[in-house]
């Protein structure tokens, strides 16, 4: 279809942005997913922690054994901070991400349907033609056959 070659091109390259959206989006789904694991790790590396304290601290403790605790939990706690925030840049990310291919998905599904537009526009510009070429040779059947007529006519 030389007529559509630019049209189909652009839905070629629309496809193409596509799919690198979509590998993008899934880059940034699987860090969102590595992300997320790391704080579930370190969530519940701080609620073991913070259970063996408790129970270790019933037994025996120090005033000195009790700040390190204290200074240990804070850190721990400074490192979900981070990762919580680690946490909201991938999903940013990811929400982006996905913006980014569903703005390639509506630019492959508006190429298409201008691409099917114009097809169906040629297709019903053919079908005239083809139908004025029908009539124009049917026409000229008749005028052929009355001529056929008249001279037969004149002949008897």
């Amino acid at each position: 279809m030389p007529k559509f070659r630019s049209l189909l091109l652009a839905v070629d390259l629309a496809i193409t942005k596509r799919d690198q959206a979509l590998a993008v989006v899934q880059t940034h789904r699987r860090n969102h997913a590595f992300a997320q694991s790391q704080m579930d790790q370190l969530q519940q590396y701080a609620t073991e922690t913070e259970q063996r304290w408790t129970t270790g601290a019933q037994k025996s403790t120090t005033p000195e054994l009790l700040h390190h605790h204290y200074q240990f939990m804070a850190r721990l706690q400074q490192a979900v901070d981070l990762q919580q925030n680690a946490l909201a840049t991938s999903v940013a990310k990811v929400q982006a991400a996905e913006q980014v291919l569903l703005q390639a998905e509506f630019r492959i599904a508006s190429l298409k349907l201008v691409l099917g537009k114009r097809q169906v526009d040629l297709a019903k510009l053919q079908q005239r033609q083809e139908q004025k070429e029908m009539d124009e040779f049917a026409s000229m059947q008749t005028l052929r056959q009355v001529r056929l007529k008249l001279e037969n006519s004149h002949e008897h």
